[in-house]
């Protein structure tokens, strides 16, 4: 990993989370924090709990933006439509601000605004209609577009059997390996520590935890420890996440386009999300990489630290029957490369956000379940408030909802 030269020490209070959260006091609870897992979770958290003078040591066994981890790759979609789940679309608009004011601190670019296509052959638009009241209550936007208007902006895209599209405005794409391996290089240059090693709970009596066991033999201890380790939460804490934690294996394509056409990159292409019998999603350009297209239905069981990560030519055939139905231009498109990562799938998709019931001092934050890394600096600025002891638990990722 390529730390930055610059090292900067930033002051002040934690950025403001507005009133998604409330706060409840403003007690330090601990000193050093130990956080497993240095993905879109983890490091974000690591990062604010530093911002707040807190002693910080970052663990991962394999590094941040890791093919292994569903924070790998090279894009994410940011969006705030959730259908009308208030609090999820509330942590996004409060994301896309973090985000924004990070690349402006970081001078990178992290958010690329395409806005986001929401076509849909079917007539039931009640997630829709029921998101844009939450989001013009966020400061965002989701509209109807009509068939006429819309293949009159995007000649690119066949609307043939299509009944509703929406527009979301200030949607588009993160980068999110760079963005994952930037928060740690900040981190770092900030004062923080990081290894690359896996780590374990160690004992827990008296209601705490009091340590983590490190793969070279050796032990480390803090005063709180959160687990944010993504698919892996199952095996590294069996006892309280099992079955609520899912991995899947997901399939994830990258087309190239014809030599010198730039109608599927941005800003001519927004990202796209066509609900059909299967839901499908894309990303243009994505850093010059390829048309990117997967499927969003939850695929098998997967096991992500030794699982195959080989394509299927199922996958394939499908994500090109999306190309010629709905980009008749890429119905021949060369195949550039093929990812298969996995989703952390919650039984009810919202994300898990609390403490081991048997530890008071141990966080447990995952369940991604393929949308959580937009989410991630307002989950780690709401992380880092509850170990601080300024937040309340979201009861919506409360253990105790399962």
């Amino acid at each position: 990993m390529t730390v930055s030269r610059r090292t900067f020490v930033e002051a002040g209070a934690a950025l403001a989370a507005g009133s998604l959260f409330g706060r409840v006091g403003s007690r330090r609870q601990a000193t050093r924090v130990i956080v497993v897992g240095a993905g879109a979770f983890g490091g974000w958290t690591a990062w604010y709990l530093l911002r707040a003078g807190y002693h910080v040591t970052l663990l991962d066994p394999w590094g941040p933006g890791n093919s292994r981890a569903s924070s790998g790759g090279e894009t994410r979609i940011i969006r705030a439509t959730y259908g009308p789940l208030r609090v999820f679309t509330q942590l996004a608009a409060r994301a896309l601000v973090l985000w924004r004011e990070h690349e402006k601190r970081w001078n990178r670019t992290l958010y690329v605004r395409t806005g986001s296509l929401r076509i849909k052959t079917v007539d039931d638009d009640r997630a829709e209609q029921a998101a844009m009241p939450l989001l013009a209550d966020a400061g965002l936007s989701l509209v109807p577009v009509t068939l006429d208007d819309a293949a009159r902006r995007y000649p690119q895209v066949s609307f043939d059997g299509v009944k509703k599209v929406f527009f979301e405005r200030e949607a588009g794409f993160l980068y999110a390996r760079d963005a994952t391996r930037l928060v740690v290089e900040q981190f770092i240059a900030a004062g923080g520590t990081y290894r690359q090693v896996s780590a374990l709970p160690d004992d827990k009596a008296g209601g705490r935890l009091n340590g983590v066991a490190l793969a070279d033999g050796t032990t480390l201890t803090a005063d709180q420890y959160v687990f944010a380790c993504g698919a892996w939460l199952r095996e590294i804490i069996p006892e309280v996440v099992g079955d609520l934690i899912r991995p899947t294996r997901q399939e994830v394509f990258y087309f190239g386009t014809p030599a010198g056409d730039t109608r599927f990159n941005d800003p001519q292409m927004p990202v796209w999300v066509d609900s059909d019998k299967k839901v499908f999603y894309g990303i243009p350009g994505n850093g010059g990489r390829g048309f990117k297209v997967a499927d969003d239905t939850r695929g098998p069981r997967f096991e992500p630290t030794t699982g195959d990560r080989l394509p299927t030519a199922e996958g394939l055939a499908a994500a090109r029957e999306v190309l010629a139905r709905r980009f008749p231009a890429l119905k021949d498109a060369p195949l550039l490369e093929a990812r298969v990562c996995p989703y952390e799938n919650t039984t009810d998709g919202a994300l898990i956000v609390d403490r081991h019931p048997l530890a008071k001092n141990m966080w447990i934050v995952g369940g991604g379940s393929g949308h959580g890394f937009k989410h991630g600096p307002a989950l780690g600025e709401m992380v880092a408030g509850l170990v601080r002891g300024e937040r309340e638990i979201e009861p919506a990722f409360r253990l105790s909802r399962f």
